[in-house]
């Protein structure tokens, strides 16, 4: 996250304002496919991953609609596999756009970011089902041209839910849905610190905060029954476009390769559990504790820590 700093430095062109309209910028985006070991419990368990940047979740990138999007895929030289990235925030040529780059190349493409929202991005190089399974996933947050679309969020957050099959090589297991843990951002029980006492992170807010959740469901295979314990969503943006919106839901279900938006307000302090309320996702691994409490953190949910990792 610090080295991509949500990638938006990387922009041609500041927006402009004239008569009150807010002009489109060029956004240059780029990621780099690494195949690592990198830990999926709060105990240091290796996995062999594959990443982009090194990183699961990849890293978030943020843009404005309207803005047009020049994306470039680098595949490091030690790789062994051919990877792609398809943006769900895209409108192009499945063919010719997503198509899978060998080690040691690069692809590029260029796409408008015509809708608002929270989208799902991922490698779509065959076999899909196991390059995502493997770590292959983030999000691209597209805010809308209108600020004032959506009400202000005190504090934001990004939740990616992802399934974990033990042998990251048995692409059977996988279309056979034999994952052994659910989790979020990578991790199993990640910020869970009351089912795993190794966990040392947790989501944090001020009572009173609106707290807004960018949440994707990568799967491979499972829908998410997208709940906070002791809380209501206030708001939901179905895809996280400001025209769908929900208010007083107790869950809002999403199907794998989906997003959506959600909105929470503690009005005491306390924690939130906010969980795949599918009690086998749950409790092996897909549990999130947002603590509300007077003296938060500030620099929670705000900036690189938007994605907690």
């Amino acid at each position: 996250m610090k080295k991509k700093s949500a990638l938006t430095a990387m922009s041609l062109a500041i927006a402009l304002l004239a008569g009150g309209a807010v002009h489109a910028k060029t956004v240059k985006i780029s990621l780099t496919a690494k195949e690592i070991d990198l830990p999926i419990d709060n105990k240091g368990m290796m996995y062999r991953t594959w990443t982009f940047e090194g990183q699961v979740p990849g890293p978030v990138v943020h843009v404005t609609e309207g803005d047009v999007v020049e994306f470039t895929l680098f595949n490091d030289k030690a790789n062994k596999n051919s990877h792609s990235v398809d943006f769900h925030a895209a409108q192009v040529d499945v063919v010719k756009d997503f198509e899978a780059v060998k080690p040691g190349e690069k692809g590029s493409y260029t796409f408008t970011a015509n809708y608002p929202g929270v989208f799902f991005y991922h490698c779509g190089a065959d076999p899909m089902i196991q390059h995502i399974a493997r770590g292959m996933y983030g999000t691209i947050i597209v805010d809308p041209k209108d600020s004032k679309a959506m009400p202000k969020a005190d504090r934001e957050y990004v939740l990616i839910q992802s399934e974990l099959y033990p042998n990251p090589d048995n692409q059977a297991d996988m279309m056979a849905n034999k994952w052994s843990n659910v989790m979020f951002n990578g991790g199993i029980f990640k910020y869970d610190p009351v089912h795993d006492p190794a966990a040392t992170r947790m989501l944090q807010a001020k009572p009173g905060e609106r707290v807004r959740i960018y949440f994707i469901n990568a799967g491979v295979n499972e829908w998410s029954s997208f709940h906070p314990i002791a809380g209501i969503w206030d708001k939901v943006y179905p895809s996280g476009n400001p025209k769908n919106v929900l208010t007083g839901m107790q869950s809002y279900s999403v199907g794998p390769g989906d997003a959506a938006t959600f909105d929470l307000i503690s009005p005491v302090e306390g924690a939130n559990a906010i969980v795949s309320h599918s009690l086998r996702q749950a409790l092996t691994g897909a549990i999130a504790i947002m603590q509300f409490t007077k003296d938060a953190d500030p620099a929670m949910g705000k900036g690189d820590n938007i994605l907690i990792r």
